[in-house]
């Protein structure tokens, strides 16, 4: 399914009642009235609560148009993650141990998302993200809040392989005056987490009524900027964040820029080349062999 799967978990439930066998209806109901609990389960576990069998839920998962119970279990927590709070958040957390059960779970769950984005990603996504950034005559780079940090990272490796680039803070309305006298031909990326600040969304609008290309890179395919976006890059997490995940959009980051810069050799060893006399004539940044060594 596309990206509007996720749109249909509740929904879809509610609208195709009607038509569900009657053991279907019970698994709908229990996850319409108990989602928080549902999105942690496995077949088995959703199976024994509603006193169905496995492969109920697994046709169940189908009627609704997802190719398999993973693919419906994601669209679900995509839901539930978009619906809690911080409170509800901590709730979650709370219950992850403590010391190194806590560690060991944190990790597994970012090494889980890795593992999904690599196995789901769409390359030919990625390549017309990298054409983006690579060809825009400038680049203006936003975030808010939690994404703010992922904005900012982007932009400032972007500097480091091309010119052009402005980074801009959502909840500063001087973005709108940057983004009203940007180029026609300019690229507007917007990175938004969960829980989508409404600054976004608005400059997410403006881009479009600018008429300027929007690329939005995000963290789930209920984020409500990706139906206006010319392009979105999608990384959904499998687990519900207490406050954010950030391995995987720093990894494809990491990715986009490394991408980008071995794409023109010549033209960014003159643009770095730049950029290293400026850190040496200016002392930016620390130099050994300036230094006194004190023994």
């Amino acid at each position: 399914m596309k990206d509007h799967q996720t749109r249909l978990t509740m929904t879809g439930i509610l609208e195709q009642h009607p038509t569900l066998t009657p053991k279907a209806r019970i698994l709908g109901d229990y996850i319409v009235n108990h989602p928080r609990k549902a999105v942690f389960m496995t077949t088995k576990k959703l199976a024994k609560a509603c006193q169905v069998s496995e492969a109920t839920v697994v046709r169940f998962a189908s009627q609704l148009g997802y190719e398999g119970y993973g693919a419906f279990q994601q669209a679900l927590r995509d839901f539930v993650d978009r619906e809690l709070t911080m409170l509800e958040r901590t709730d979650i957390a709370a219950g992850a141990g403590e010391g190194m059960d806590r560690l060991r779970r944190v990790v597994s769950e970012e090494i889980d998302n890795l593992k999904q984005f690599f196995e789901t990603v769409e390359m030919d996504t990625l390549q017309k993200v990298t054409d983006y950034l690579g060809k825009s005559p400038a680049v203006y780079i936003i975030g808010s809040r939690l994404s703010y940090t992922f904005a900012y990272y982007l932009g400032w490796s972007l500097t480091k392989v091309r010119s052009g680039v402005h980074i801009l803070k959502g909840s500063d309305s001087t973005a709108i005056d940057w983004l009203t006298i940007s180029a026609p031909e300019s690229l507007v990326v917007i990175i938004a987490t969960s829980r989508y600040p409404n600054e976004l969304i608005r400059l997410g609008k403006m881009a479009r009524r600018l008429d300027r290309t929007l690329l939005v890179i995000t963290d789930s395919s209920l984020c409500p900027l990706t139906q206006f976006a010319h392009l979105a890059l999608v990384a959904p997490t499998k687990n519900i964040p207490f406050i954010g995940s950030p391995t995987t959009i720093s990894c494809i980051i990491n990715y986009l820029v490394l991408e980008l810069a071995s794409r023109d050799g010549n033209r960014l060893k003159d643009h770095q080349g730049k950029l290293e006399r400026a850190y040496r004539e200016n002392d930016i940044l620390f130099n050994l062999r300036r230094e006194e060594i004190v023994p």
